[in-house]
């Protein structure tokens, strides 16, 4: 028969109102009491119970997390490492997926609104005035979207993508495309911005080629652009643009990166299986989980809270990126 409340309270020594205390409010309780009930509530196999413990607080101990995409190996690393730091402050984590989809984003962020604590909205595509005007039913932390007045965490693809552009130009290239994401994404906007802004202090002529879906698909579909453009280096919104891309080209009699030098951000893992292995830049995904789960715990009940955190990005480089090839630069 299962451990109850009351054997609980018995064997520790104190009442049963303390025992639910230790597991609903732990700060009510003092060090040495908290620790005694929940090695009794260890030794003898004590679960508390979910439901009553709502009831008593309030609280559901449930978190949604909301990802643009989760078939995009860019995602799931976020999702585990949020759902094991969930686990580790006693919450569970609900996953849904908006397939790019704004419409579908608020349906999710509303539906889940009175079944959880609150809400990752990870790489949301909705308009900033719709997320904030959600964040009044329910608490939101964004993930890779700056909005004055919420939560956030983002990680700096703005810098990552300077550093992919000095890697490029530090090869020689002096013609580049940048291969922008999908219309709505912040991320998306952040590395156009950066690279735009560096192209035009170096004097570096720049060809933008978008908004495409980020998808290998996606990237597939402008290798012909790329080809028209005459370009010797492409940038990609991420890893998965970038790996199609590079189909692409193969297809078209270029090679990767002899012809044209391919560069992605996200670093997933499919990019050093990739043939050439991908230059990237690594994003922190499973930092970012955890932290947006730190941050909604710690000030999801704070409507004024403007908590943000900035994750740093690296620059991996591989096989993908090579010199100018020669008769361009002798041209150039």
């Amino acid at each position: 028969m299962p451990a109850t409340i009351r054997d609980v309270a018995s064997a520790s020594g104190v009442h049963i109102s303390t025992v639910s205390r230790t597991f609903s409010a732990p700060h009510l309780v003092n060090a040495e009491t908290r620790s005694r009930v929940q090695a009794c509530a260890d030794q003898l196999g004590y679960r508390p119970n979910r439901a009553a413990r709502a009831l008593i607080t309030g609280r559901t101990y449930n978190i949604g997390l909301i990802v643009a995409d989760i078939a995009n190996p860019f995602f799931p690393p976020l999702i585990k490492a949020a759902e094991s730091q969930a686990r580790r402050h006693d919450h569970h984590i609900f996953v849904a997926d908006t397939n790019e989809d704004a419409v579908v984003e608020e349906e999710l962020v509303r539906a889940l609104a009175k079944q959880v604590d609150g809400v990752l909205l990870c790489s949301p595509r909705m308009s900033n005035s719709l997320i904030e005007q959600l964040s009044r039913e329910v608490p939101l932390v964004v993930v890779n979207r700056r909005i004055g007045g919420l939560p956030a965490v983002v990680m700096d693809v703005a810098q990552g993508a300077r550093d992919a552009l000095d890697h490029l130009t530090g090869l020689g290239h002096r013609s580049i495309a940048l291969v922008t994401g999908p219309r709505g994404s912040w991320t998306s906007r952040e590395i156009r911005r950066s690279v735009q802004s560096a192209a035009r202090a170096g004097g570096l002529p720049l060809t933008v080629i978008g908004p495409n879906q980020p998808t290998e698909d996606g990237g597939l579909a402008v290798a012909e652009q790329i080809q028209r453009a005459g370009v010797t280096a492409v940038l990609a919104y991420n890893d998965l643009m970038a790996i199609g891309l590079m189909e692409g080209l193969h297809a078209l009699g270029l090679r990767v990166p002899e012809d044209v030098s391919v560069t992605g951000i996200d670093d997933i893992t499919l990019s050093r299986l990739t043939r050439p292995k991908l230059t990237t830049v690594a994003t922190p995904t499973a930092a970012a989980g955890r932290a947006a789960v730190d941050m909604l715990l710690a000030h999801g009940d704070d409507r004024r809270t403007t908590a943000q955190a900035t994750l740093q990005t690296e620059l991996i480089i591989r096989d993908s990126t090579g010199p100018v090839p020669h008769s361009r630069a002798v041209a150039s």
